[in-house]
């Protein structure tokens, strides 16, 4: 019966990725017994169970609360603003790695992996991308001080090895049209975010009206069409604000905004902070 809890555990420079990104990773030895929440956290976070035992304790949409025991080899996922709870067994506590992650395709992965918000629990029937998957989440966890780019590689390796390991692969109860509306105008997105781009030449491109296009945007990741090119491209501003020396209002052009002002209070809006103040912030 271990006695304390042992944890390992690392930030992540995050804001220099968007598509998907760490925020911060672990490898807890957990004592007889442990509590953990009840918690809600803003990101997506999944635990791997390396050794031992314990229980999980996750709210549903509907707010029922359901119980799950969990042995090596299982994982369990939270989402973002989830409530949950989770503790260790009392005679043979567990061992886990975890990994906090989010980012514009995060919640697209879990999708295909069939990790519901009412459906967190991992297992495998793919034992040799069940293994890569692990491997992929001890190298992050192991190589806390490698560089961001060669972690956030491993991420992805991780992310895809999950989705293909997954006994829930194909489980995930959204419709296979609307994903691929979905698919097309992120795609669209990533390709023209930095022109004067509107939601309604997105919805002709797709093919679909644009009201339409709206709801499955909410359907299927849980924003508008709208809030989700500002997102993307905010995300995209902050990569640029760190990675170069560019004027703000070289930056606002190149992420789409022709006015800088109206690129400051956007920005302002989703980083709480003023792209010139958040730059410093970032050292």
């Amino acid at each position: 019966m271990r006695q304390k809890d042992i944890i390992t555990e690392s930030w992540f420079p995050h804001g220099r990725f968007s598509d998907l990104t760490m925020y911060r990773f672990g490898h807890h030895y957990c004592k007889s017994g442990h509590v953990c929440g009840p918690g809600i956290w803003n990101n997506f976070l999944f635990h791997y169970v390396v050794s031992g035992k314990g229980r999980l304790f996750s709210a549903t949409e509907s707010g029922i609360i359901n119980e799950y025991s969990l042995e090596p080899g299982q994982g369990f996922t939270f989402w973002p603003g989830q409530l949950n709870t989770f503790i260790a067994d009392h005679d043979d506590p567990w061992e886990y790695l975890s990994v906090e992650f989010n980012g514009l395709r995060a919640k697209e992965a879990l999708i295909q992996a069939g990790l519901l918000y009412d459906s967190p629990i991992y297992t495998s029937d793919n034992p040799q991308e069940h293994a890569l998957m692990v491997r992929e989440l001890e190298f992050i966890n192991k190589n806390a001080s490698r560089p961001p780019m060669e972690l956030i590689g491993h991420l992805y390796g991780f992310v895809s090895a999950l989705v293909h390991s997954s006994s829930k692969r194909n489980l995930a109860d959204k419709d296979s049209h609307q994903d691929l509306y979905v698919q097309k105008a992120l795609d669209y997105i990533e390709k023209y975010y930095h022109r004067d781009l509107t939601i309604q030449e997105i919805a002709d491109f797709c093919g679909v009206h644009r009201s339409y296009l709206h709801r499955i945007f909410i359907d299927c990741l849980n924003t508008s069409p709208q809030q989700f090119l500002i997102s993307f491209r905010i995300r995209k501003a902050c990569e640029l604000l760190i990675t170069t020396d560019y004027s703000i209002n070289k930056i606002s052009a190149l992420v789409g905004y022709t006015n800088p002002l109206n690129f400051s209070r956007i920005f302002k809006q989703e980083r709480k902070k003023s792209p010139r103040e958040w730059r410093k912030t970032q050292g």
